[in-house]
């Protein structure tokens, strides 16, 4: 029996649930029977049937499950949350061997899911496809085993290294720097975090909206440093297409359903806190978008997972706010004339 091609099916149904199962985990599962799949299921939206469940359901009463091999890309919950427990699911149905791509690191599970099917006599195959497996929920694994969002820091620049003119002209277009198949990107990259944060400064400069417009996708809940709320109130950050999270010295209130302001303390370690609110807060993915400071301060204190950086090479500022410093070599890919390069913290690429 060829694992990791069986595996390699569960991960991809597991793609199939994005965006919908947020801020759950992707997860697939197929049912095996003499080298064969007869059955599959993947968690289609937050609340709904796990992917065992939906697995399980399919398969056609021909097959007796002692008989059948089921593989699934993250270990079975053996708790009770909005749905029942998979373990006791699997172990009432009667199968006799479980392929688990890796363990899930929610304290609420963490092994417990795996050592209660072995209990129970099944045998348990881990690791296969690990590694891909937690690529697929990189955000998840992040926010479980780090105890913080997992941060992707984005930015543009021009062939000579400016993120802006200065001061930003009133005409917006002057300052764009790249072209439409980047700013796509872009808003992809949005839809697929469930925050965006910037400070005060790229606010009151910019006015950005910070929402999801190029593609389709749900609004990232916006998060601005803003130390003494100096952003003023009718900026469109404070509009009700999303809700907004004020990181600042002052106050901790919830001002309605779209407003939080979120009092922390801005001294030497403010970023480690900005972490840790953060995670109490239940955001388990941030793009940082700006400003230059923000940006370079993550860098330095080594608070990221991922670099991307968006390059067009053929526009020059010649002065303005300049980019962080960090060494572009090969491009990943090519969007119309920009150039993306891309930084893993997993791989112990280091930008700077």
């Amino acid at each position: 029996m060829n694992e990791e091609n069986f595996m390699q099916s569960a991960l991809e149904l597991a793609q199939r649930g994005w965006p919908k199962v947020a801020p759950n985990p992707l997860v697939g599962c197929v049912i095996v029977h003499e080298g064969e799949i007869v059955a599959e299921g993947y968690h289609q939206k937050f609340g709904g049937h796990h992917a065992e469940v939906n697995a399980i359901k399919s398969l056609q009463e021909k097959y007796k499950p002692e008989e059948c091999t089921l593989f699934v890309t993250l270990e079975p919950c053996s708790h009770h949350g909005k749905t029942p427990p998979c373990v006791d699911l699997i172990i009432a149905k009667g199968f006799k061997k479980v392929v688990v791509a890796s363990n899930d690191p929610n304290s609420l599970v963490a092994g417990n899911g795996i050592k209660k099917l072995r209990e129970a006599g099944i045998e348990i195959v881990t690791g296969v496809l690990e590694k891909e497996a937690r690529e697929l929920n990189k955000r998840f694994f992040t926010f479980h085993e780090k105890k913080r969002p997992y941060f992707i820091l984005k930015w543009a620049q021009t062939a000579d290294g400016f993120i802006s003119r200065w001061p930003v002209p009133k005409n917006r277009s002057e300052n764009s720097i790249t072209g439409p198949e980047a700013n796509n990107m872009v808003h992809e990259l949005r839809a697929e975090n469930m925050a965006i944060m910037v400070g005060k400064n790229t606010v009151i400069s910019d006015n950005p909206s910070l929402t999801v417009r190029h593609v389709r996708g749900k609004n990232p809940i916006r998060v601005i440093l803003d130390k003494n709320l100096e952003v003023p109130s009718n900026l469109n950050v404070f509009n009700q297409q999303s809700p907004t999270i004020i990181l600042n010295s002052l106050k901790e209130e919830v001002e309605n359903e779209y407003l939080r302001f979120v009092k922390i303390d801005f001294s030497e370690g403010i970023l480690t806190e900005v972490a840790d609110r953060l995670y109490q807060l239940g955001i388990q993915s941030v793009l940082v978008e700006g400003g230059a400071i923000l940006l370079e301060s993550l860098l330095k204190k080594e608070l990221w997972d991922e670099v991307v950086v968006i390059e067009n090479p053929l526009l020059f500022f010649k002065n303005g706010i300049k980019a962080p410093e960090i060494n572009l070599k090969t491009a990943e890919k090519e969007l119309g004339n920009d150039r993306i390069f891309r930084f893993l913290a997993a791989n112990g690429q280091n930008p700077i």
